[in-house]
């Protein structure tokens, strides 16, 4: 590829409303273009990315069994009722009419569209297992599309759904998959890890997501440096503590607050750790009727320790808040505790309410907390002693770095990551409501076992880019820059030996099938070199009549701080060595 023919467009400055590292860069090395909120045009030097990126993951696909196709975009809202979907899904789920006044999605994922397929396709176990895979636009209506390709409304996603006889051989089919993602992101180039996920939404029990290491990513990933352990931070389980509860050591004592209504407060004030306070958040589940009226309300208490946060997935986990919980109105909570939120505790209830506490709160002595009265907290509180033991015991709270392990091999870090793949075993959530269903050997009806694999294909480039950059741009892995290498030729409009040195290069490179770009624009070397540097081509060999009279050319890679020099009948083969994959 020569520049004159190709189309480059960089930008000196990002735009204003560019706020994160990666967006900022394919706005400026001329890869992305708006069109509107969270919709962008993919330009020619960041379509290469995205393709570069799709080749990988379908050879991948197709070597681990997967088969291709192609879903639509638009879909009858049918199907989406058929699962209850169309409803439960919020405003994400982009609805339309056509002219006749029927229902459409626009899709942001293809469940119900592919168990359509396989139960009018696939009628006998003798058929599975089967995965099917495709690469399609979606689009989901973010409230608030940020970041660039990293939370946009349209993207460019591969998802596969695979179909089962069994539970056994869904397991297997998820192990399939979980290892051709491992390839795939190993090919890529990218620092990533393999996190155990909550499926969320999607449904399903096994569930993994692929999270490329970033100190931008929106997610916290925790793992064990001195193990295979991670897991994201909803999953990560918080090991109860060990050893038996310590005996009463002090007194229950009322001590004034005055104006301290949280921990961090109350700790300061009375010269104590945050790790003796215990902080109480009061939740509300709602029991309606067939009209969905509310005809009874439940009022939980839960309790962590001061210097903890709740981990609202775990919460959702809790037998009798698994189906859904609020947070309580002020109304109620006075009604419970006689008090406004900010001193509350467990110790003299207004009212019934179910106590769950923390795996460290149920095994504290001699912990403070609110006294259900303005500007006081209670001292010395103890289990059994001040208070009935609690309800319940769960694991409630976030883990923190240097919490134990959950695999008893060290303790555990976190950092952030960039999800770009999530892989889920779903079992029968979407089969049972569509009655997709196959004849097994017995001759009975049974449902698919699912399973369902995704990668975003356009957010993966900006977390590339947000992991592997520096103060001039990009720097690319070699698998996914949209060129290998680029030949920049000085004064190649001036000197034939440089025009003629730089095309046979090109032409041998090429013929060897490296992805090779020729700058033969005649610009200045500062410019053209500030290009390919906020591009991020990874090798880069400069030519000169200087260095041709002595036989040399420059090699650079994107992160030397300076150029080599290499002999010109050795470049070919110098090259070579140093392309990856």
């Amino acid at each position: 590829m020569k520049a004159s023919q190709f189309f480059i467009s960089t930008l000196k400055e990002a735009p204003a409303d560019a706020e994160v590292v990666s967006h900022r860069l394919m706005l400026r090395a001329g890869m992305i273009r708006k069109l509107g909120a969270g919709i962008y045009t993919y330009m020619p030097m960041g379509l290469r990315v995205i393709q570069k990126v799709e080749r990988i993951v379908r050879e991948e696909m197709n070597r681990a069994g997967a088969i291709e196709l192609v879903m639509p975009i638009v879909q009858p809202a049918e199907l989406w009722q058929e699962t209850g979907r169309f409803a439960k899904m919020g405003p994400e789920l982009l609805r339309i009419k056509d002219r006749h006044e029927r229902d459409f999605v626009v899709q942001p994922t293809s469940e119900e569209v592919v168990t359509d397929i396989a139960r009018q396709e696939l009628k006998s176990y003798k058929q599975l297992p089967k995965n099917f895979y495709q690469i399609q636009t979606k689009f989901r209506d973010e409230r608030r599309p940020r970041f660039g390709l990293m939370r946009g409304r349209e993207f460019i996603m591969k998802d596969a759904y695979s179909f089962d006889r069994d539970a056994e051989s869904a397991q297997r089919s998820y192990q399939i998959m979980a290892q051709a993602y491992r390839r795939i992101f190993d090919r890529f180039g990218l620092r990533y890890r393999a996190v155990a996920a909550d499926s969320g939404a999607i449904g399903g029990d096994l569930s993994e997501e692929f999270q490329v290491m970033a100190a931008t990513g929106e997610d916290a990933i925790v793992y064990c440096p001195t193990s295979d352990y991670a897991a994201n931070l909803e999953k990560a389980e918080a090991l109860p503590p060990a050893g038996p509860r310590p005996a009463a050591a002090q007194p229950l004592s009322k001590v004034a607050t005055p104006g301290r209504s949280t921990c961090v407060q109350v700790a300061e004030l009375l010269g104590v750790p945050l790790a003796r306070t215990v902080k109480s958040i009061v939740l509300a589940t709602d029991e309606v009727n067939e009209r969905d009226e509310i005809v009874a309300t439940r009022i939980w208490l839960l309790l962590l320790r001061g210097d903890h946060e709740m981990n609202e997935v775990k919460v959702g986990k809790v037998p009798g808040l698994d189906l859904g919980f609020r947070f309580a109105t002020e109304a109620e909570i006075v009604a419970h505790f006689g008090c406004k939120p900010g001193y509350l505790g467990p110790v003299g209830l207004k009212q019934p309410v179910t106590i769950v506490a923390d795996r460290e709160v149920a095994v504290m002595a001699d912990w403070i907390c609110g006294a259900n009265e303005v500007d006081f907290h209670l001292s010395g509180v103890n289990w059994g002693r001040d208070l009935p033991e609690p309800d319940l015991v769960a694991d409630l709270r976030n883990v923190v770095a240097g919490d134990p392990s959950p695999d008893g091999r060290g303790v555990l870090a976190i950092e952030r990551g960039i999800e770009v793949g999530h892989v889920f075993y779903l079992g029968t959530k979407y089969s049972r409501a569509m009655n997709a269903t196959f004849l097994d050997e017995d001759g009975k009806p049974k449902p698919f076992e699912m399973g369902c694999y995704g990668i975003g294909i356009t957010r993966l480039p900006a977390a590339a880019i947000e992991q592997n950059h520096d103060e001039r741009g990009i720097i690319w892995p070699d698998a996914i820059a949209p060129f290998t290498v680029v030949i920049c030729p000085i004064g190649m409009d001036r000197s034939p030996t440089v025009r003629e040195a730089a095309e046979r290069l090109h032409d041998e490179l090429a013929a060897l099938g490296v992805d090779v770009m020729l700058d033969d624009r005649g610009e200045r070397p500062g410019a053209m070199f500030a290009d390919w540097e906020l591009i991020g081509v990874p090798h880069r060999v400069t030519l000169g009549e200087r260095g041709l009279k002595d036989g040399l050319v420059e090699y650079q890679h994107r992160r030397d701080t300076a150029a080599t020099p290499v002999p010109l009948a050795d470049i070919v083969g110098w090259l070579r060595e140093r392309i990856t994959g």
